[in-house]
């Protein structure tokens, strides 16, 4: 791939750990135990810290928006968990865990130079991305506040711009047929992850099972499981669709601010990457698509 989506993807890439790490970090954990949400595992803090901008959202909107979780999955957490804190209390909270967290990753240079700079070019770029899929969690970020502090800043726009990016992938999927579980189903089948690895957004065995015999049905998955040459065209064609739309962002900033970007989040990049926070394998196919 090359040329413009080439470039929109290399964004991805590099945003999305910015981003993703408060899901994993011990800050986020301590904040939202804080709050009064069961850590024991991830989840109940995820759908709050990433529902939040939504309001005080009920079961079937993060369906909706979130897209790749099961309904039974998304309504043991919500509505739920706004009667342990509000989703004030929780984007509150959500900064402070960014706050913690950036600065134990990088230290005094949150207050740097560097950053400031990255924080204003990334928030040029989320700017251009709203008011994005109206309703969807690109706008309903775009619509909060922006934090004072550069390293803040940086992280709401890498949340901006990620938000928005999800939003025209879920259109690609839609456009392309696929629902929720079929399109994990046919993401696993050219290799962004194991199949395991997408048992985390709720699915049951039946679930997965019924969405492989019906992308069997439509050819575009093998009597394995592994995805057909029309599988594998459609699942190019939606990643395809999907860096057009999330190109706005990057088109507005232009290829100078794009390459500066890049070049001053080069390392917190990879001391995001080295920190080991982060899963090794995702359900989001980054470094595989």
């Amino acid at each position: 791939m090359t040329g413009e989506p080439a470039r929109v993807r290399q964004m991805w890439h590099l945003m999305e750990p910015l981003h993703a790490v408060l899901y994993y970090a011990p800050a986020a954990f301590e904040e939202a135990a804080a709050l009064g949400y069961d850590t024991e595992e991830r989840w109940a803090s995820y759908f709050a810290w990433r529902a939040a901008p939504l309001g005080a959202s009920g079961a079937d909107e993060v369906v909706r928006t979130f897209h790749s979780f099961a309904p039974g999955m998304v309504g043991s957490h919500v509505p739920a968990g706004w009667a342990v804190a509000g989703p004030d209390a929780v984007l509150a909270a959500r900064l402070r865990a960014v706050d913690r967290t950036y600065r134990a990753l990088f230290g005094d240079r949150v207050e740097g130079a560097g950053f400031a700079e990255a924080a204003a070019l990334a928030r040029r770029a989320a700017e251009a991305a709203a008011p994005g899929v109206p309703g969807g969690l690109g706008a309903a970020n775009s619509a909060l506040p922006w934090p004072d502090a550069p390293h803040l800043t940086l992280w709401q726009a890498a949340t901006v711009l990620r938000e928005h990016r999800g939003d025209g992938h879920i259109a690609a999927l839609t456009g392309a047929g696929l629902d929720p579980v079929e399109s994990l189903v046919s993401f696993a089948a050219v290799g962004a992850a194991p199949a395991e690895v997408f048992a985390s957004r709720g699915w049951s065995a039946e679930e997965w099972g019924a969405a492989r015999l019906r992308l069997q049905e439509r050819g575009l998955l093998a009597a394995d499981g592994a995805a057909t040459d029309a599988g594998r065209e459609l699942r190019a064609k939606v990643e395809l669709r999907t860096d057009e739309e999330a190109a706005a962002p990057w088109r507005a900033l232009g290829e100078a601010g794009r390459e500066r970007l890049v070049e001053l989040l080069g390392e917190p990049w990879l001391e995001v990457i080295g920190s080991g926070l982060l899963p090794s394998e995702n359900t989001l196919g980054i470094g595989k698509v």
